[in-house]
């Protein structure tokens, strides 16, 4: 096994009206009118030529509150203890986030997005196009997670990861 340090380094910054962890959304789902912003740092901004065309993105970052790592966790959505790895908690050994966000303007370093469910301040490491064709599968199972969808949207944040 090869453990040799990897550096990782931002790209930006992302901006939500989220200040704080509690009563956050946990999903894009449940901030599906919710905008924000991202900041690409300028070194990083010749990146995004020909990022408009396309509708949504991941966003992959990095959750800087995150203070511990546990690999068992009970999630948001559920009151039994799981996997970290077959969950979306922050708490995991590299505390790196995901979301697919709606991608409405790019204007020269500054991204505006929808659906934004990050805290204010947020470092990005990384953005990679949603290409249905590469990214829709069909016949998907979500294992354990098996909420409705009001439930989903609905679903607020608390201390549990704090």
């Amino acid at each position: 096994m090869n453990t040799q340090k990897i550096q990782i380094q931002p790209i930006g910054i992302i901006h939500s009206p989220f200040k704080q962890l509690q009563n956050m959304p946990i999903q894009p789902k449940g901030a599906p009118d919710t905008t924000g912003t991202i900041e690409i740092f300028e070194q990083y901004a010749p990146g995004l030529t020909d990022l408009a065309g396309f509708s949504h993105i991941y966003l992959l970052y990095h959750f800087h509150h995150a203070r511990e790592t546990r690999l068992r966790v009970t999630p948001f959505m559920d009151t039994v203890t799981r996997g970290v790895y077959s969950t979306r908690a922050p708490v995991r050994p590299n505390h790196i986030g995901l979301s697919v966000v709606e991608l409405l303007e790019v204007q020269q370093n500054i991204l505006t997005i929808k659906g934004v469910d990050i805290l204010d301040g947020t470092p990005l490491i990384d953005i990679k196009p949603y290409i249905e064709k590469f990214d829709h599968p069909q016949n998907t199972r979500s294992g354990w997670m098996n909420q409705d969808q009001k439930t989903i949207n609905q679903k607020r944040s608390d201390n549990r990861f704090v």
